[in-house]
């Protein structure tokens, strides 16, 4: 689809300064600027919006419930799917979240809207509940269904290729998509198909900071 300026599904980031409204040409290197990671319950989502990708900070906070009904509050993306995902996560991942407030929010007034970002939210979560974190130079991404698989997403070289180019190390992504990171060799690919593997896949790996080479 296009509209006489061009196609609509392109994305444009702008910041107003004292000279005016100016492009801003890094999106990513401006969400990520205070980032947090390699902390506990914080994830970088390699994500696509239309059809620039971007690097996004999900940050995720579990406390015990003080109050009859946890609460489940999300900014910057679907509370709905929150709720699924969680559902998920005790099920197929066996972390115990009815007893917490889960927390989450997209760092730097971002959205995702995408199912691509189920893996990292997964991630995040699970960070904040084990009190570790994952390593300081990891990206995730992939869409997570409710039997717990993690699903192959679209324009994985595109998010590939970003993470790359902002100093990112590692990728844990669908192993649906693995065969097109092939053409990154400098970037630790870990391919997972189930929560549960992701969970066992990242147990060495949930530590304050520092990337985990696996063989």
């Amino acid at each position: 689809m296009k509209n006489r300026f061009g196609p609509v599904h392109e994305l444009g980031v702008f910041e107003m300064t004292g000279t005016g409204l100016v492009e801003v040409t890094n999106p990513s290197a401006l969400y990520l600027g205070g980032r947090t990671g390699g902390r506990p319950g914080s994830a970088i989502l390699a994500a696509v919006e239309g059809t620039r990708p971007l690097l996004l900070e999900v940050q995720a906070l579990t406390v015990p419930v003080k109050y009859g009904t946890p609460r489940r509050t999300a900014i910057g993306f679907d509370g709905t799917r929150l709720a699924l995902l969680l559902a998920v996560l005790e099920r197929h991942g066996g972390l115990a979240l009815s007893g917490h407030d889960v927390f989450l929010n997209i760092a730097g007034g971002a959205e995702s809207e995408e199912p691509a970002a189920d893996l990292a939210v997964l991630a995040a979560v699970a960070g904040s509940v084990r009190e570790t974190a994952l390593p300081k130079g990891a990206v995730a991404f992939g869409e997570v269904g409710l039997l717990g698989e993690v699903r192959a997403v679209t324009d994985a070289t595109l998010r590939l290729k970003e993470a790359v180019s902002l100093g990112f190390t590692e990728a844990f992504l669908p192993a649906g998509n693995a065969a097109e990171a092939a053409e990154f060799p400098d970037l630790a690919i870990t391919p997972v198909a189930s929560v549960e593997e992701l969970l066992a896949r990242t147990a060495a790996s949930f530590r304050p900071e520092g990337p985990v080479r696996r063989p």
